[in-house]
């Protein structure tokens, strides 16, 4: 990727970050779609439908990326089959470098619990990095009231470490609006959410909260670790 190339999409996304705030979802992913001339794909990890059902309206045939980590629940790889087959997109299955036996070969079992951090990095950041690495912009579903690290996040921002442009249409949506909207459009939703996942990631490393507690408590418990390195850096 040419220099002037990472400027043109920097630049973009300063100008997005001014001229959105306070957009709609729809109108920010529309936004995208135009400014990056299609070149933006969906990132989804099948805990709900929700931002999948909103990129298709905004253009049937949306990219959607699911990584394929080795390690989901089958109820997350029935939503991503069923996203497939119900919403006019075109999903991605990525797939890491390594099998989760050719990983257990190289570094040990259940490097999930020994070095979460390494885990994630082989077959979450890395996998997702590579594919977008075809794109000029991704689209997330991260929101300001999940975690701390997420308070600053704007609808658009600069992805320095990627050098692209990152868009979050749902940033500034509450537990309630996500509730409304998924009620409302019918939107396709993990099973594992009404069987007290309150968020879901892959099987080894997410447990049931109790009610009331934070949604992400279930999230590598007890390790200290609140963010898989996606959203971080």
């Amino acid at each position: 990727m040419g220099l002037d190339h990472v400027s043109r999409l920097e630049q973009t996304a300063r100008r997005g970050a001014e001229e959105l705030d306070g957009a709609t979802a729809t109108e920010i992913l529309a936004w995208a779609d135009e400014a990056l001339g299609q070149r933006v794909v969906v990132a989804s990890s099948m805990q709900d439908a929700l931002v999948v059902d909103l990129a298709a309206q905004v253009r049937p045939g949306f990219d959607v990326v699911f990584l394929d980590t080795g390690y989901h629940f089958a109820e997350t790889l029935l939503l991503r089959d069923a996203v497939a087959s119900t919403y006019d997109v075109r999903l991605i299955n990525v797939l890491p470098g390594q099998t989760v036996e050719e990983q257990d070969a190289q570094h040990g079992e259940r490097l999930h619990e020994r070095n979460p951090d390494l885990c994630c990095s082989l077959r979450k950041v890395t996998p997702l990095n590579t594919i977008l690495g075809l794109y000029d912009g991704w689209v997330t579903g991260l929101r300001r009231s999940e975690t701390e690290t997420r308070e600053k996040a704007g609808p658009v921002e600069w992805d320095e470490r990627r050098q692209m442009v990152k868009i979050n249409p749902i940033v500034d949506w509450s537990d309630d609006d996500v509730a409304s909207y998924v009620e409302e459009r019918e939107v396709l939703v993990n099973l594992l959410r009404s069987d007290g996942y309150a968020s879901i990631g892959c099987a080894p490393c997410t447990a049931r909260v109790a009610p009331g507690q934070d949604a992400r408590a279930g999230r590598w418990s007890g390790t200290g670790k609140n963010e898989c390195g996606i959203h971080l850096g």
